[in-house]
């Protein structure tokens, strides 16, 4: 499997993408359940509502816009592989938390649901020609390849564990 190349996504997407230097995305994708439910555990369900700052999202938040971002790009990697030629609609993170439930739910549910659109998504990445690898649409007015959005899958999920390591001390020992 070859990485994308930067022609494949736009310029915004380099963050997640450049998170993932390993070339087998498949490995990557499959691993990353087990890592986020261990780094999950580590937080005590008092400290799940924690913010790091006044405006800042919420453990739960984070979690859930992941899950969130799990579903949007998995979509559009589906569509995409699947020839869509419609420009496939924006994602605002930050007005889908806003309208989100997610500070009612406890991190373990989080957990789970972003598992099971993991499990999905890896369903449909596995079952791909190499010609399905290398399409190309359209997502927010912008172009996408459905193996960058596989590399964003992965680079999305290590930004926000690193955010949640760095700025909320989860999984610090302490």
């Amino acid at each position: 499997m070859r990485r994308p190349a930067p022609s494949d996504y736009a310029p915004f997407y380099e963050t997640y993408v450049s998170l993932v230097p390993e070339p087998d995305i498949l490995a990557v994708l499959h691993r990353q359940p087990e890592e986020l439910r261990s780094l999950a555990a580590t937080v005590t369900p008092d400290r799940e509502s924690y913010r790091y700052a006044p405006g800042k999202w919420s453990i739960r938040e984070v979690l859930g816009h992941v899950g969130d971002g799990e579903r949007v790009f998995g979509y559009r990697a589906f569509c995409i592989s699947r020839g869509e030629r419609a420009d496939l609609p924006a994602f605002d993170e930050k007005e889908y938390t806003a309208s989100s439930p997610f500070e009612r739910c406890e991190l373990p549910e989080l957990v789970d649901e972003w598992a099971a659109l993991r499990a999905s998504n890896l369903t449909v990445l596995r079952r791909l020609t190499p010609e399905q690898w290398d399409r190309i649409g359209t997502a927010n007015h912008a172009s996408i390849s459905v193996r960058a959005l596989a590399f964003i899958l992965a680079g999305h999920l290590r930004h926000h564990v690193g955010i949640l390591r760095s700025r909320y001390g989860v999984g610090a020992a302490g």
